[in-house]
């Protein structure tokens, strides 16, 4: 799969990459899934912030999230799905590899944005897939977009109907 940056999804995709930003930035805490030495999956707790056209994921250095992406960059990120079970503004989902980043001018400007906990490292998110799904009327609509394709929509009725792609 082609590596993206945040910026490369926004300028494919600007309208869908607002409502998933807009959706992310609806709360504070998030849910990521690295993956363990032993290949199993590890789910924790995460803030996520978008600045300077980059989707960041900050953590502390010796965190078992930030050890697992150390060793393994593979990522999924799923924001908080709000306060009861309405889902109202739909459940999104990026996955892709996080990229620590070491260059000390981004480094400072991020800190200088942000003022995380110190010490910090810092990832940028490199997403290959971002998917939203939600509700419009009685059908189910997921939108997936993949770094080189367009932005698929699909509908799925409550039926027994075949999926319909848009």
């Amino acid at each position: 799969m082609t590596p993206s940056s945040w910026h490369d999804f926004h300028a494919a995709e600007p309208v869908f990459a607002d409502t998933v930003r807009k959706r992310f930035q609806q709360y504070k805490h998030h849910v990521l899934a690295t993956v363990r030495k032993d290949g199993s999956p590890r789910v924790t707790g995460l803030e996520v912030e978008f600045r300077l056209d980059h989707l960041w994921l900050g953590m502390m250095p010796n965190s078992r999230k930030a050890v697992d992406l150390l060793r393994d960059p593979r990522f999924a990120l799923q924001a908080n799905p709000g306060p009861d079970a309405t889902m109202a503004d739909g459940d999104v989902r990026i996955s892709g590899r996080a990229v620590k980043v070491t260059d000390p001018g981004v480094r400072a400007r991020f800190a200088e944005e942000v003022t995380p906990p110190e010490p910090f490292l810092l990832f940028s998110a490199e997403p290959d897939e971002v998917v939203r799904t939600a509700m419009d009327g009685d059908d189910l609509v997921v939108q997936v977009w993949r770094p080189g394709h367009p932005l698929r929509t699909l509908r799925r009725a409550a039926d027994d109907s075949p999926v319909r792609e848009m």
